[in-house]
């Protein structure tokens, strides 16, 4: 049966009055918990990032970008580094949002995040646009911010966006679901060798290294993060075996070449922020052939080098995460089985 409000298939049936919440979503990992939870129903707006699952295409979009890698014009990574500084400076936002379009659609709820400017529309911006709506219309809808620095709060996100939407028993099958792919990787991992030293550079231009969930799953997969390390949580003890969410990382970090260098990384990601597989890739090429420290790396030289799509796996706080850990578990143990079939990456020889 299908409800004759809102067009739902699920959850209306025999009701009277429709409590379907009508969600937006400025925030790609969001857009991506929700549908693994079973809400693409509750969709009516979307931001210009929100691509996957892949058909959202008619869901309407409310954001824009100010600033676009576009290698081919000459706008590398390095110029995005500063086009990004520089629109930050002057707009104080890297987006644009259309407040008008956003009243129209009606929202109950207003999924965004307040973790990091570069990668969604600033928080003054949706307030603003919120007050707006409630001068409309007389009700302003409910503003949710997620903002996870680990991969268990990426976890609690999942639930926080199920009892916004109403799917409280979705989202906790989801978890579970989620929380079992990691454990089960996890178990491949040997906890009483010293693994390899991972470089994992989030942008290339200039060089940042991994912070938060990412450094958090280098470690949980074997490796050494030295730049950038985990440490234990106040009263956490060793923070090892089931305790091991209780070892957090700080935020993504700019490192000079020079120190990069001096840890002599065995094993290295290539995983630029908001980039492709392609683009990761032209920028891999860019570094090989810029870098005059490039060849002098453990890893270039025993080919242990690795170009990832970090706008898909790692970038995004949301369920493909457990991909990610799969296949970061698999590539740096030898287990090739871990590795999912469709995941995006290519070795750099």
């Amino acid at each position: 049966m299908v409800c004759g409000l809102c067009g739902a298939k699920r959850r209306c049936e025999g009701r009277i009055v429709c409590d379907m919440k009508r969600v937006v979503s400025l925030l790609p990992s969001a857009t991506e918990i929700l549908c693994r939870i079973g809400g693409k129903e509750n969709f009516v707006g979307r931001s210009h990032e929100c691509d996957w699952p892949t058909d959202l295409s008619a869901i309407p979009v409310l954001t824009g970008q100010r600033t676009v890698y576009n290698p081919a014009g000459g706008i590398d990574s390095a110029a995005v580094d500063a086009r990004v500084r520089a629109s930050l400076d002057e707009a104080g936002s890297l987006y644009t949002l259309d407040a008008d379009l956003l009243a129209d659609l009606a929202p109950d709820v207003i999924l965004t995040q307040d973790l990091c400017d570069v990668c969604c529309i600033d928080m003054s911006s949706v307030r603003d646009a919120i007050a707006k709506i409630g001068k409309k219309t007389g009700h302003e809808p409910r503003l949710i911010a997620l903002s996870p620095e680990t991969f268990e709060g990426v976890l609690d996100d999942h639930l926080t966006v199920g009892t916004a939407a109403g799917l409280e028993a979705e989202a906790a099958q989801a978890v579970f679901d989620l929380r079992s792919r990691w454990i089960s990787a996890e178990s491949y991992v040997n906890p009483y060798t010293e693994g390899p030293v991972v470089g994992f550079l989030e942008w290339t231009d200039p060089l940042y290294v991994a912070g938060h969930w990412s450094a958090q799953m280098i470690e949980r997969a074997g490796g050494r993060h030295p730049l950038n390390e985990c440490v234990p949580l106040p009263n956490s003890g060793a923070a090892a075996g089931m305790q091991a969410g209780q070892r957090v990382a700080g935020k993504s970090i700019r490192v000079p070449a020079e120190a990069f260098v001096a840890t002599r990384p065995e094993a290295l990601v290539i995983c630029p922020c908001g980039l492709s597989l392609e683009q990761a890739w032209d920028e891999t090429e860019r570094l090989r052939d810029t870098a005059e420290w490039w060849g002098g790396l453990p890893a270039v030289r025993t080919g242990r080098v690795a170009v990832v799509d970090g706008s898909a796996m790692f970038n995004r706080p949301g369920p493909r995460l457990a991909d990610a850990f799969e296949w970061l578990v698999g590539w740096l143990n030898g287990r090739d089985s871990l590795i999912p079939d469709d995941f995006p990456w290519r070795e750099f020889k």
